[in-house]
C-alpha cells in the first residue's frame, strides 16, 4: 500500500499567541459581569405610639317608652252622654271638659236640698227668738228653767239641721259638677270609648278614653345582676353620669339625651333583671308609648388606660390576643395581650403593653417578628390628630425616638 501523508507539525510559536489571546477575553468577560444585589431595604410600617387615656365605660342596654302619667277616664256620677267635648288624638289640657252627662237629675236633687236648707234655716231662725224670749222670761221668774232649756235645746237641733242641710246641699253640687267630666291631666288623648246616647255608671269598669302625657317620657332599662355587679366592680369610687343618650328603632338618636331617675332595688326572680328608668323630654311628639329603644349610657369613666386600635390586635389559632411591637433598633417584636374591653374602634389592654410602645396598625402583611423595619407614625381616628402636622409644618405630637414624622397614608 502506499505511505499516507504526514499531518503538519503545530509549532510552539503558533499555540503561545492563540492562548494568550483567549485569556485576555475571559478576564474581561468576567470584568463585565454586573455587580451583586444591594441588600434589601427596611420595610415601612405604620405604628401607633401608646399612652394613657380616658376611657369612658358605656353600656348599651334594650328599654321601653312609656307615657311619664297615665289617667283613665271613668265616670264618677251614671247618666246618659249627651256630648263628647274633645277631639280624638288631640292635646287636652287639665281641667279641660271632655263629656256632659244627662245633669236633669242632679240638678233636681240640687234644688231640693237648697229648699232643705232655706227651710232648715227659717226653723232655726224662729228658735233663736224663742230660745232669747224665754232666757229673758227665766230671769224676771215668768217660766221655769225647765222651760228655758227646753227653748235652748230646740235652737242647738235647728243649727244641727242647718248645718246638715248645707252638707247636703254641697253633696248635690258635687255630684252635679261631675255631670261634666273634665281632664284631669294635661296630655294626648285617645279614641273614646263611647258615643253620646250612651249609658254609663259610676266607677264602671271600662274607661270612657285615656290620657298619656307624653313630654317628658319614662324609659324603663333593664339590666341583667351580673352585669350590674360587673360594673360596681369597674367602676369602684367612680360616680356614674344621669345622662342617657336613646337610639331609636331606625337607628337614628333621639335630639335631647334622657336623664336617670333611679335605680331598681329588687332584682325580678323571673328574670334575674335589674329595672332603670329615665325621663326624657319629647317637645316634637317623636316618642310614643311602647317603642323599644337602645340606652346608651355612660357609666363611668377608666383614668389612664391603655387604647390601641382594633386594626392593631390579632387573634391566634387558640383564641390569645397578640400584636406586633417595634423595639429598640426597629425590630419587630410579638406581644401576648390581655384585653379588658372594646372601647369604640379600639381595645383596653389590661397587660401586655406600656406607654410609649410603638404597636404596628399598617403594613402588618410586610412584618415579621425579629425583623428590622422602619417605623413612622400612623395617622388613626383613634390616635386622633396626634400624627397631624399643626399649622406651619410642626409635628403636633413627638414621635418616639427612631420614629419618623412622615404620616402614612390608608
Amino acid at each position: 500500500m502506499g505511505r499516507m501523508p504526514s499531518l503538519p507539525t503545530l509549532r510552539p510559536s503558533f499555540l503561545a499567541p492563540a492562548t494568550c489571546l483567549l485569556l485576555v477575553s475571559l478576564l474581561t468577560a468576567c470584568q463585565d459581569k454586573p455587580a451583586a444585589p444591594a441588600a434589601r431595604a427596611a420595610p415601612e410600617v405604620g405604628v401607633y405610639v401608646v399612652a394613657a387615656q380616658d376611657a369612658p365605660l358605656k353600656l348599651e342596654l334594650p328599654g321601653r317608652l312609656s307615657a311619664s302619667q297615665v289617667a283613665e277616664i271613668r265616670p264618677q256620677v251614671g247618666g246618659l252622654v249627651l256630648k263628647r267635648l274633645f277631639t280624638e288624638g288631640s292635646i287636652v289640657a287639665a281641667g279641660q271638659p271632655l263629656y256632659q252627662l244627662d245633669a236633669s237629675s242632679f240638678e233636681a236633687e240640687r234644688a231640693r236640698t237648697a229648699a232643705a236648707l232655706q227651710k232648715a234655716q227659717a226653723q232655726m231662725s224662729a228658735a233663736r227668738v224663742k230660745a232669747a224670749r224665754d232666757a229673758e222670761l227665766l230671769r224676771a221668774d215668768a217660766i221655769s228653767r225647765q222651760a228655758a232649756d227646753d227653748s235652748e235645746a230646740a235652737l242647738r237641733q235647728a243649727e244641727a239641721d242647718v248645718a246638715v242641710a248645707q252638707a247636703a246641699l254641697s253633696a248635690a253640687a258635687v255630684q252635679l259638677q261631675r255631670a261634666r267630666i273634665v281632664a284631669p291631666i294635661s296630655g294626648r288623648i285617645e279614641v273614646s270609648t263611647v258615643t253620646p246616647g250612651a249609658l254609663v255608671t259610676a266607677n264602671q269598669t271600662q274607661a270612657l278614653t285615656t290620657i298619656q302625657q307624653l313630654d317628658p317620657m319614662h324609659v324603663d332599662i333593664v339590666q341583667s345582676s351580673a352585669e350590674l355587679l360587673s360594673l360596681r366592680k369597674q367602676l369602684g369610687d367612680q360616680t356614674a353620669s344621669r345622662e342617657v343618650q336613646l337610639v331609636l328603632e331606625d337607628g337614628s338618636e333621639h335630639a335631647q339625651p334622657a336623664t336617670l331617675q333611679f335605680s331598681g332595688l329588687r332584682v325580678d326572680p323571673g328574670t334575674g333583671s335589674v329595672t332603670l328608668r329615665a325621663t326624657v323630654p319629647n317637645p316634637q311628639g317623636t316618642l310614643l308609648p311602647g317603642m323599644l329603644v337602645q340606652a346608651r349610657v355612660l357609666a363611668g369613666v377608666d383614668r389612664d388606660v391603655l387604647l390601641v386600635p382594633q386594626q392593631g390586635v390579632s387573634r391566634t389559632p387558640t383564641g390569645a390576643a397578640t400584636a406586633l411591637v417595634v423595639g429598640e433598633g426597629n425590630k419587630v417584636e410579638r406581644r401576648q395581650l390581655t384585653l379588658a374591653r372594646d372601647v369604640g374602634n379600639q381595645w383596653l389592654v389590661s397587660s401586655g403593653l406600656k406607654v410609649g410602645d410603638r404597636v404596628i396598625i399598617e403594613g402588618l402583611q410586610r412584618a415579621r417578628a425579629d425583623m428590622v423595619v422602619t417605623p413612622v407614625v400612623a395617622r388613626t381616628d383613634a390616635a386622633g390628630k396626634g400624627a397631624d402636622k399643626a399649622a406651619g409644618g410642626a409635628p403636633a405630637a413627638a414621635a418616639p425616638a427612631g420614629t419618623t414624622d412622615a404620616t402614612v397614608a390608608r
